[in-house]
């Protein structure tokens, strides 16, 4: 189902607050309904994805959720890495020039730790030109970054809590878990391991696993029998993220399938907001809606500052749109502080009764 809404114009526009004065802030909530905001990879709009450096950054910003994204290496730990090669944001072919596969690409799964632990992380490159991706972040090829393991990031968080006094949560992918099976590695087994051993194991502890793989999903829900909150992240299928069929899950039926397994989704936002009509009203589906009357939590993905749908002329625009004309729960972004501004001015507006 789809329907239009009018678009909405003149949203404000926020300076950059100082990273530091933001790691007293506590989520916007409208009506009582709190509204989070999920650190994509950290805060990749400013320093490398998925580095230590980028996801301190994020938590400074106020975010109440840090993503990691994991696959595992040769000798079976738990990295922190977006996809199962290094090639895009690592120095490996540098390095270990003839350990490619047949495909030209280099994997995680053969590499040790240590061997990982020597490359140096850097700003994602397209492979076909050698050019960053978002050209106006940090420089690529500069600094010194490098992976860490779900450990080490898990120290991080809850070292963090501990000192802050804040309470941010985790939000786990496990990535492509059918190739790992078929390269031998439990990958969902291993994460809740390691989950467990850090006290995040029931429903009501701060933490989320999402995947694109409903059988995964299902897989964690009934035989491995986690208790923690599920996220169907919703791809198309033409992307061969998984062996998925997405297009029911984008139906009310659909919806309700998921709900028996899950307790939110992740949507991509081109999913949601399909554009402009021709008479210039956002086209929306019926997603957010479907999901919320069957109970799920709606986590959209991404909203960039730097890569932006043809229909609005700066994230605040997009944010308005999402957050309060559509009503989504919470996104994923690389720029969490100023979504997290975004959200707190617009708390500030309704609970001074101003539009």
């Amino acid at each position: 189902m789809l329907c239009t809404v009018a678009t909405l114009k003149n949203s404000p526009q926020f300076l950059l607050p100082l990273l530091f004065a933001l790691i007293s802030c506590q989520p916007a909530a409208f009506g009582g309904e709190k509204k989070v905001v999920i650190a994509h990879r950290g805060a990749p709009g400013y320093l490398p994805e998925h580095t230590l450096e980028s996801k301190a950054m994020a938590y400074a910003m106020g975010a109440d959720y840090l993503e990691q994204d994991v696959v595992l290496t040769k000798d079976n730990r738990l990295i922190i890495l977006h996809d199962v090669h290094l090639d895009t944001v690592t120095n490996v072919a540098q390095l270990f020039p003839k350990r490619a596969r047949k495909d030209g690409r280099y994997y995680a799964i053969d590499f040790t730790l240590a061997e990982i632990k020597s490359l140096q992380v850097t700003e994602r490159i397209d492979l076909k030109n050698n050019t960053a991706v978002y050209p106006g972040r940090f420089p690529i090829r500069s600094g010194k970054f490098e992976i860490s393991t779900l450990k080490e990031e898990l120290e991080l968080i809850q070292g963090l809590n501990k000192s802050t006094g804040r309470n941010v949560g985790i939000y786990v992918e496990i990535k492509s878990p059918a190739w790992h099976r078929k390269e031998g590695k439990d990958i969902s087994r291993a994460t809740l391991e390691i989950l467990y051993s850090y006290g995040y194991r029931d429903k009501d502890d701060n933490a989320y696993i999402q995947c694109f793989n409903a059988a995964e999903l299902k897989r964690l829900r009934y035989e491995l029998k986690t208790k923690l909150k599920l996220v169907q992240l919703i791809g198309e299928n033409d992307w061969n993220e998984a062996p998925t069929d997405y297009e029911p899950m984008k139906t009310l039926k659909g919806m309700g399938e998921i709900a028996k397994y899950a307790d939110g989704i992740g949507p991509w936002i081109f999913q949601i907001v399909k554009g402009l009509d021709k008479q210039g009203n956002l086209i929306v589906t019926s997603m957010v809606k479907d999901a919320h009357a069957n109970g799920l939590k709606v986590h959209p993905y991404t909203f960039r500052a730097d890569s932006l749908p043809a229909y609005v002329s700066s994230l605040e625009e997009l944010l308005r749109i999402f957050y309060i004309g559509i009503g989504v729960d919470g996104g994923f972004t690389d720029f969490p502080d100023r979504v997290v501004k975004f959200l707190r001015e617009a708390e500030y507006r309704r609970t001074q009764g101003k539009k």
